[in-house]
Parts: structure tokens; sequence; C-alpha cells
């Protein structure tokens, strides 16, 4: 059930109650979500593009955390600043699932689940070229690229300054394949990340010479795509963790609209 925006102020400052299957709105200044569940533990969220989860820098623009500060001021309590209750990252223009812990002790239960590698995580993305497998593995090492500071980099073990780099994995299986009115091939992935470095995904698949549609930072350089698509085609849409009381939940986030207006642009081809 959808409600208006504007009503997510009343309904979170009511006391927290199990909100499975249902979705709210909310938006200040650029920002807009749904919650799509919580209880008195957790907060699921289903993020949208151009969202700064938690400021890592100087950045003066306001962050999701801001805004959840607000409506949940307890959420300080979990955790430390800048972060709180964020368990786990999404870059600015990555969308979809996002779990927020409302307290330290569902904080740290579930960053050990991520830490010991028992979280399902699979995201939607739309790269370039086509991809010659139908499913791979990517396992290196990545860490900050030295020539540029705001990327990372894929190490390969006894390279000159692979030492202290830290090991990535991640799975991935086309989904779908398409192709442009040019004849310039994409193709639709299901990622599954097995660690959790910083623009893992991204950086892998640029390794792989087939860049996600849209990544302005580990794309080809020139490269451009559909006048549709403004930002890394690139969506959190699955996640399934233990709850505190031993239950396994699963979240899926279906894929936002201007995702969706990008397919439409292309022409798929069969497998």
């Amino acid at each position: 059930m959808r409600t208006q925006q504007g009503r997510l102020a009343q309904l979170v400052r009511a006391s927290a109650r199990h909100a499975e299957g249902q979705r709210f709105e909310s938006s200040t200044a650029h920002m807009k979500f749904n919650i799509l569940y919580q209880d008195d533990n957790l907060l699921v969220i289903d993020k949208s593009p151009n969202v700064v989860v938690f400021s890592e820098n100087q950045d003066t623009q306001k962050t999701l955390i801001d805004f959840l500060l607000e409506q949940f001021p307890n959420l300080k309590s979990a955790g430390k600043y800048p972060r709180h209750g964020i368990v786990h990252r999404l870059d600015k223009d990555t969308s979809g699932i996002l779990l927020v812990a409302k307290n330290s002790k569902t904080l740290f239960f579930l960053q050990e689940q991520f830490k010991n590698r028992e979280v399902i995580k699979k995201y939607t993305a739309l790269v370039v070229g086509a991809v010659k497998e139908n499913q791979g593995k990517i396992e290196t090492l990545v860490g900050r690229s030295p020539k540029n500071r705001i990327k990372q980099k894929v190490y390969l073990p006894l390279e000159p300054g692979s030492k202290g780099k830290r090991k990535a994995v991640t799975r991935y299986k086309v989904l779908k394949r398409f192709s442009d009115k040019s004849g310039k091939k994409y193709t639709l992935l299901e990622v599954a990340p097995e660690t959790g470095r910083k623009h893992q995904i991204r950086t892998h698949l640029s390794y792989l010479n087939h860049p996600i549609a849209g990544d302005k930072l580990y794309g080809f350089k020139n490269e451009s795509f559909t006048k549709s698509l403004k930002r890394q085609f690139l969506h959190a849409s699955f996640l399934e963790i233990k709850l505190l009381d031993g239950k396994k939940k699963k979240f899926k986030s279906e894929l936002p609209q201007d995702l969706i207006r990008a397919l439409e642009e292309l022409n798929e081809h069969s497998q």
C-alpha cells in the first residue's frame, strides 16, 4: 500500500511496528525513497539515485542519514558519526535496498553477517558490450588507484602495489542481451558480490572491459548511452539477511523507472 508523499513524518513518529508489505514514500529537497520494511530494530529503505547515504568528506549536501536522524533521533545511539545506523554502503547514484539499524546491537549483528559473508546480495547491472560467458566469477585484490584517489583499482597477487590490498569476489550471470539502433551491444547482468569493497562491482566489471552503462567514473572515455540514462545502471535488487530472532528475511526491489526507460530504448536479443 502506498501513502501520499509527506505522511512519512507522521508514520515514523508513531511507535515502530511491523510494516512488511507496505511501502511509504517520502521526499526532502532532492531526496526520495520508499520504506520496504521496519520493526523495532531495523529499517529497510529502497534508495533512489542521486542520494548520498552519509558524508565521507566535507561535502555540505544533505545526506540520507541526516534526514533519518531528524525522523528517528534514537539513531544517534546506533554506531558512530557519520554512519550511525547505516549497515552497508550504496554509492550516490546506485539505487535499491539499504539496511539501517535502529540500535547498536542490531548494527553489530548485521555487520557481522556482512563480514562473515552470510548475506546474499544481488544487483542488476547493464554493462557495455557483449559478455561472452553466461556466468562467471571475478576474484582479485582491490584498492585505491594511485592515479585517481576517488577510484578503486584491481590488483593481482604479486603485482607492484598489491601489498595490503583486500580480496574482492564477484559472481555474475547474464539475464538478457541488447543492442542499440547503431548495433552497439549491451548485456544485462545479475551481479552477486561476495565481499563488500568500495566500488567493487563497478571496478570488477570495468576490469572485464564491460563497464556499467552510464558510469562516468569507471566507463570508457567519451562513452555515450541513451538520453534517458543519467547515472550508472546499477540497482541493488535483492538482499537476504538473518534477523535478531534468528529468522531469515528476504527483501526485493523492482527496477526503477529511469532504468526501465533505458532498457526500452534498446533491442533485446536471444541468449
